[in-house]
């Protein structure tokens, strides 16, 4: 069976940071984005449509349509029509070969592939300063930059709730998790890295 590393992150806590390197130093295939464009060729949905309705949330999201010809039960419908097409391609990511999944709520979707589950979380301040590195974060205030933090954990959390009664962040439903505050991320993968193999010689 395939090695594959599933992980959760709370926003800016440097999740994307360690699967990225982590692809680099085991030789998995890396995913994040790209899960997207591969929904969106799924289900002939455009990409920014599939990520307001799955990442956002569907309720903030259903009330810019308020005005428009989409209703919310076609809203809904195209949620449900975006997790099958996600589970599908996950699925098809996990039987390629070994990878690195960031979201989508892999570790719920791919648990009888066995992947190692990583949840990664983070003091605010952290965050915060992991957030004003970002192009496009960096005009943004503490406050706003803290806000925003908050509303797309939220968001995250809502998601995960709607494919899995498991909770999202709680440490009993992952194999690990990793307090990124105050580190330096690069520093941690080559002991990462020993760990993760060790992890599936033992499955």
């Amino acid at each position: 069976m395939n090695k594959i590393i599933t992980i959760s992150r709370e926003f800016g806590s440097g999740g994307r940071e360690i699967g990225k390197r982590l692809s680099d130093e085991l030789g998995y295939t890396y995913y994040d984005r790209e899960i997207i464009d591969l929904i969106a060729k799924e289900t002939k949905m455009s990409e920014e449509y599939i990520t307001n309705i799955s990442e956002k949330g569907l309720y903030p999201y259903a009330f810019q349509f308020a005005k428009s010809f989409i209703s919310y039960s076609e809203i809904q419908n195209h949620q449900m029509e975006i997790l099958v097409a996600e589970a599908k391609v996950l699925k098809r990511i996990a039987e390629k070969g070994n990878c690195i999944i960031v979201g989508r709520g892999a570790n719920i979707v791919l648990k009888d592939y066995n992947p190692m589950n990583i949840f990664v979380y983070s003091d605010m301040e952290s965050k915060i300063n992991r957030c004003k590195t970002k192009r496009e974060d960096e005009k943004l205030t503490e406050k706003q930059l803290e806000n925003k933090i908050k509303k797309i954990d939220k968001n995250r959390k809502n998601y995960h709730e709607i494919i899995s009664n498991i909770k999202w962040g709680d440490k009993e439903n992952y194999h690990l998790c990793i307090n990124t505050s105050k580190l330096e991320i690069k520093d941690i993968i080559p002991s990462l890295a020993n760990y993760i193999e060790n992890w599936f010689r033992r499955q």
